[in-house]
C-alpha cells in the first residue's frame, strides 16, 4: 500500500522573528502612505521627438473648474498647439447649458478661462461598458487619424491621484510609438501630503491604488479597431437595451 503521510520539517518565526516581521510591515505601510500620492499623481511631461516636449495637451473633461484653471497654467507653460477635451455623456447638466458630455463642457470652459483663440477640440466618448478613461483615448486617437494630426507625444492633464492610471490607459490605447506624458491637478478638496487626515482623501488614494493594481493585471481591452475595444462586449452580446455602436 502507498504511503499517504510523510514527514516535513516546517521552518516558523520566533518571537523576535515576528516582531521584525511587523515592524517590516509596518514600515511599508508608513512609507505606502507618504509615498502614495507621488506614486499616483506624477508630473512627468512628454519629451517629444525633437525634445521640446508634447505640442498637443488633452484634458480630461471630467475634472472640477479649479482643476481645470490647473490645465489653462499648463497649457501656458508649454508649447502647445492645440488642446483636446475628452469625456463621455454627462447625464444631467445644468439649466441653460446643455453639454451633452464632458467634453463639450471642458472645451467651452478652458475657451471662457484664458484659451479663447486657441485651438479646442472636444472630443466626446460615447455611452460604454468599456473602462471610461480608456475609451476616451480611443477615441482621442481616432480623432488624430481623422483629422491627419500625427500623435507622436502628447501631455495628459488629469486629476491628483487618478494621474497614473490614466497615463497608464492611454498607453495602452494610443500604443509604443506615442510617449504619453502627464500633468496631475492639485486637489482642492484634501491635502495629498496627508491624504489619510480626511475621508475623502483616504476612498480616492485607495480607490485608485486598488484600481491601478486591477488595470495592471487584469484589464485586457480588445484589438485596436475590433468591437470590444469600444464597448468592452462582443458583438454578439449587443442587444436593443443594451450597448451599441
Amino acid at each position: 500500500m502507498p504511503a499517504l503521510f510523510r514527514r516535513r520539517q516546517v521552518w516558523l518565526p520566533t518571537l523576535w522573528g515576528v516582531l521584525l516581521l511587523g515592524l517590516l510591515l509596518g514600515a511599508g505601510i508608513v512609507a505606502l502612505a507618504f509615498g502614495a500620492n507621488s506614486l499616483l499623481a506624477p508630473n512627468q511631461p512628454a519629451r517629444g521627438s525633437d525634445g521640446a516636449g508634447a505640442k498637443l495637451l488633452v484634458v480630461e473633461g471630467w475634472l472640477n473648474e479649479a482643476e481645470l484653471d490647473q490645465a489653462v497654467a499648463a497649457f501656458r507653460h508649454g508649447r502647445y498647439e492645440r488642446v483636446v477635451t475628452t469625456g463621455g455623456p454627462i447625464e444631467s447638466w445644468e439649466a441653460g447649458r446643455p453639454w451633452k458630455h464632458y467634453a463639450e463642457r471642458a472645451a467651452a470652459y478652458l475657451n471662457d478661462h484664458g484659451l479663447a483663440g486657441v485651438p479646442v477640440v472636444a472630443v466626446p466618448a460615447p455611452a460604454s461598458a468599456q473602462d471610461r478613461t480608456f475609451l476616451s483615448a480611443v477615441m482621442v486617437r481616432e480623432w488624430a487619424q481623422r483629422a491627419g494630426v500625427k500623435l507622436d507625444a502628447i501631455d495628459l492633464f488629469s486629476a491628483g491621484v487618478h494621474a497614473r492610471r490614466s497615463r497608464l490607459l492611454y498607453r495602452m490605447a494610443l500604443g509604443e510609438p506615442v510617449q504619453v506624458g502627464v500633468f496631475a491637478a492639485w486637489p482642492t478638496d484634501f491635502d495629498p501630503e496627508r491624504w489619510w487626515t480626511s475621508s475623502q482623501g483616504a476612498k480616492l488614494v485607495m480607490g485608485e491604488t486598488i484600481s491601478l493594481i486591477w488595470t495592471h493585471c487584469c484589464f485586457w481591452p480588445g484589438a485596436p479597431g475590433s468591437h470590444e475595444e469600444r464597448w468592452a462586449v462582443p458583438a454578439a452580446s449587443a442587444t436593443p437595451e443594451g450597448v451599441h455602436p
